[in-house]
């Protein structure tokens, strides 16, 4: 979310509001942990997913959140990439087993959607029939050579450093990247489909995970430096112009 939160909601909640957005862009599990820790003190935490959500309230750092948007699990790749026609003719899961292909994903001890893209490889394995799918693409789940920081992603596949990566979709719009849609067995885009989507799991670092739907959720922390704004832009996006400008770049209704 970070491309539209720096760019069209920023502008258009200074306009509208009055009110200076200056935003964080990183993986929502590691920013729970570090408002929790009291490391930083933000007046509003975006999450995706309940879960780093759930972490701030549990701690008391917050009282509830609201549901903001949805999103869904798309495969992006790099304009440059010499599999790009492959990608556009072959199924994705095949493209991506191809040999000198860089894939990129974020980490999946601090970040959702490093974890997300192994649910979807995991529901993929059985919806297509391919018991060691995960393996072959992912390698183990702590992969070095394809975890990069989750803002640099999209960027190192706009320069052609990284053939494809996970992504959301609406990551690779903000960029201009083409992408691959997945079904919505396995792209955990559907509320609906909640249930089945927690028959995988994964462990890291002792943790056990299962997925969620993929819904952006808002929450004013407790201890807001300015509470009043921080609740006038929390209302803003969930029922103003804020899902206004979300729906325009892509972000589906909660």
């Amino acid at each position: 979310m970070a491309s539209v939160m720096e760019g069209p909601i920023k502008q258009t909640a200074a306009a509208e509001l009055g009110v200076a957005i200056e935003g964080r862009a990183q993986g929502a599990s590691g920013l729970a942990q570090l408002i929790v820790a009291g490391s930083i003190r933000p007046d509003v935490f975006i999450s995706i997913t309940p879960g780093p959500m759930q972490v701030v309230i549990h701690a008391g750092k917050a009282r509830k959140s609201v549901p903001l948007a949805r999103t869904e699990m798309v495969i992006a790749y790099s304009p440059q990439t010499r599999f790009a026609d492959n990608f556009k003719s072959k199924p994705w899961y095949e493209v991506l087993q191809s040999p000198g292909l860089r894939f990129g994903r974020t980490d999946p001890v601090t970040d959702p959607q490093g974890r997300n893209i192994l649910f979807v490889l995991q529901l993929a394995a059985d919806f297509y029939h391919q018991p060691d799918l995960k393996q072959r693409i992912a390698g183990p789940d702590i992969n070095p050579a394809q975890i990069f920081a989750e803002p640099s992603v999209q960027s190192r596949l706009q320069s052609g450093e990284l053939d494809a990566a996970s992504a959301y979709k609406i990551q690779p719009e903000a960029f201009h990247l083409p992408y691959v849609t997945l079904p919505e067995q396995i792209n955990l885009g559907s509320v609906r489909l909640a249930s089945e989507y927690q028959r995988v799991s994964i462990t890291v670092q002792g943790r056990t995970y299962r997925p969620e739907p993929l819904v952006y959720y808002a929450a004013v922390l407790k201890d807001a430096a300015d509470p009043t704004n921080a609740e006038r832009f929390v209302s803003w996006l969930q029922e103003g112009r804020g899902q206004s400008v979300l729906r325009q770049y892509r972000y589906d209704p909660a």
